[in-house]
């Protein structure tokens, strides 16, 4: 079991099977789970994102703002229903980059994500995130599909 995870969030169903995972893997006494969500735009439309709104191609960083403080949410709400102390994060910035830096910033054990998100067409061009992390990351990484 670990004791601090970092689950980065896009709103996949990836995403919510990576944090399904994590609550599994923590420690029920003390463990903790760090939820990130990186705003950016997606190169198509998804038709919903855990149940809440689509965001539309061209919705404003306010607008993908919203949406993923209502994500991180939702998603604390879930890990909280099974007893896990979560804390959010909500920021910007290239996601392979962001993942890495606040795993290695809040000292967590693992990262636990997705191993697709919404922007699958684009991954399998240039290589996913859940790859780039995995080959950059200090800590275990642990991809779910």
């Amino acid at each position: 079991m670990f004791t601090s995870i970092l689950v980065p969030l896009d709103g996949s169903e990836y995403s919510r099977l990576a944090l399904s995972v994590a609550c599994k893997l923590v420690s029920p006494e003390g463990g903790q789970i760090i939820l990130l969500h990186i705003p950016e735009p997606l190169p198509n439309e998804p038709l919903l994102i855990w149940g809440l709104a689509a965001v539309p191609m061209g919705a404003t960083q306010e607008q993908r703002d919203q949406v993923g403080r209502e994500l991180l949410e939702k998603a604390t709400d879930a890990a909280r229903t099974q007893g896990i102390d979560t804390t959010s994060i909500l920021t910007q910035g290239d996601p392979r980059l962001v993942i890495v830096s606040t795993a290695k910033e809040k000292g967590v054990e693992a990262i636990v994500m997705g191993s697709r998100g919404l922007s699958d067409i684009e991954g399998l061009m240039v290589g996913s995130i859940a790859h780039k992390v995995s080959h950059s990351a200090d800590c275990h990484v642990i991809t779910v599909h």
